[in-house]
């Protein structure tokens, strides 16, 4: 699959968009040298593990499940906020799964995700001007000049951060706390009070009556692995190209090139171009990737993406992440989906909901409305259905606080309690109640699906 003329500063020969301009190149130089001589965060062999479980959502037997941070923040690595995403993650997952009767892969946006593409090179905040916002791994988020200075060390601090971040989310999803026999303390308080969580509350009943049937007829749950651990993939946006070459590594087993910063790494809809750096640089690692599609996309223009990127059509190798918008989906998708199929492609296609339904209030707050996320995820898989291919996966932006960011829901979200917790750094958020109602009605949209 990797070119012969490949390798992973190739990238450096092409144009690469979104890319920051660091001020002082010896330091550069010397963070790239530093995530070179650092050990991976991840291993080929989980990377290729995870390809193996998305080659079987391509055809209906399992289900993606992408969710976490629309950016990570350097201020909050913390137990609490790590337990509380991957607390929302297993509660999706057990209704994914308990209600569609699916496997679900389950794949944060988390441990790298420090970095973020903007449409515009600087923003306003009243009378000020400065650099826009690009991630605690380039820059501070103050709104000042100074603080939006480019800082090559900031690699290092992220590659510093991911991997606690990833030492404390092994410990939870192998050291018991996803045990699928304590579904119940998964609740949140918050939660617990609501009309989703009283269904989810019922959903996790059935599943303890489930198990203690199954240990009835004699079968030994304490010996099933898979019933008291879990496998969460890591993955963020391979956008800083300075850091994903310092952590591509080559295998020792196959002799492979992977990017070992984390399972799945995928590109923007910004840096998608099929002759750029970033199509470049993923073309010659081995693990899965993914591509963010959006409505000005061609069905030419995703056949050479497939072709470029996965030239020996492996099965899990390649997902595209639809990104259309509300309105467009019915119409955009489905000529997209057709061109794959003809080619033979063997493309993941999953619903990125949240990124082509952003708006602002009257007030210039970014917000989303929980209908138009839920009406593009319904769009998605009409298109797919009427087409012939498998919905694969959703792609969420969410948090496991109770913050105010996206309008609707199971909280009903009004546009005067944005004010009240919005914390996120850039894009809202789905909170931890609209996470849940997401997941049931998503749970029926995939029991309609002709299998």
């Amino acid at each position: 699959m990797t070119s012969s003329t490949w390798s992973p500063s190739s990238w450096r020969e092409r144009s690469a968009l979104q890319q920051p301009e660091w001020p002082d190149a010896a330091a550069a130089a010397a963070a790239l040298e530093r995530l070179q001589a650092s050990p991976p965060l991840v291993f080929a062999g989980e990377a290729r593990d995870l390809r193996e479980n998305l080659a079987k959502a391509i055809d209906g037997r399992a289900f993606l499940l992408q969710a976490g941070d629309c950016v990570e923040s350097f201020n909050e690595l913390s137990t609490q906020r790590i337990r509380e995403k991957l607390k929302i993650m297993l509660q999706m997952s057990a209704v994914l799964t308990y209600g569609a009767t699916l496997p679900v892969v389950k794949l944060g946006r988390i441990a790298g995700q420090f970095t973020k593409p903007r449409s515009e090179p600087f923003e306003r905040v009243g009378d000020e001007e400065s650099p826009s916002f690009r991630g605690h791994m380039v820059h501070d988020d103050a709104r000042t000049a100074e603080a939006r200075v480019p800082d090559p060390r900031r690699m290092v601090e992220g590659y510093n951060q991911s991997a606690a971040t990833l030492n404390l989310l092994r410990a939870f999803t192998k050291g018991g706390y996803a045990d699928l026999t304590q579904v119940h303390l998964w609740n949140k308080d918050f939660v617990a009070s609501s009309p989703e969580g009283r269904r989810y509350d019922i959903l996790a009943n059935e599943i303890e009556r489930a198990l203690a049937f199954m240990a009835a007829c004699g079968i030994d749950l304490t010996a099933e692995r898979r019933l008291h651990e879990v496998d969460v993939y890591t993955s963020h946006e391979g956008l800083l190209l300075d850091y994903e070459e310092g952590l591509t590594r080559r295998d020792s087993l196959t002799g492979d090139w992977y990017d070992c910063s984390a399972h799945l790494l995928w590109i923007g809809e910004r840096t998608r171009q099929p002759d750029g750096a970033h199509v470049e640089f993923f073309s010659g690692v081995h693990n899965p990737i993914g591509v963010k599609i959006g409505p000005t996309a061609t069905g030419a223009e995703v056949v050479e993406l497939a072709e470029r990127l996965n030239p020996l059509h492996v099965p899990g190798r390649l997902t595209f992440y639809a990104r259309m918008g509300a309105e467009h989906v019915r119409e955009l998708l489905p000529p997209l989906l057709r061109a794959i199929k003809e080619e033979g492609h063997p493309v993941l296609w999953a619903s990125d909901p949240m990124h082509g339904n952003g708006i602002r209030t009257a007030e210039g707050v970014k917000t989303r409305r929980f209908d138009a996320i839920m009406d593009e995820l319904e769009g998605f898989f009409t298109a797919c259905w009427e087409v012939g291919v498998w919905p694969g996966g959703v792609h969420l932006e969410f948090t496991g606080e109770n913050v105010t960011e996206c309008l609707g829901g199971a909280d009903d979200v009004l546009e005067e309690h944005l004010s009240t917790r919005y914390q996120t750094l850039l894009d809202p958020r789905l909170n931890a109640r609209q996470s849940l109602d997401l997941a049931f009605r998503l749970a029926e949209l995939m029991r309609q699906a002709p299998r």
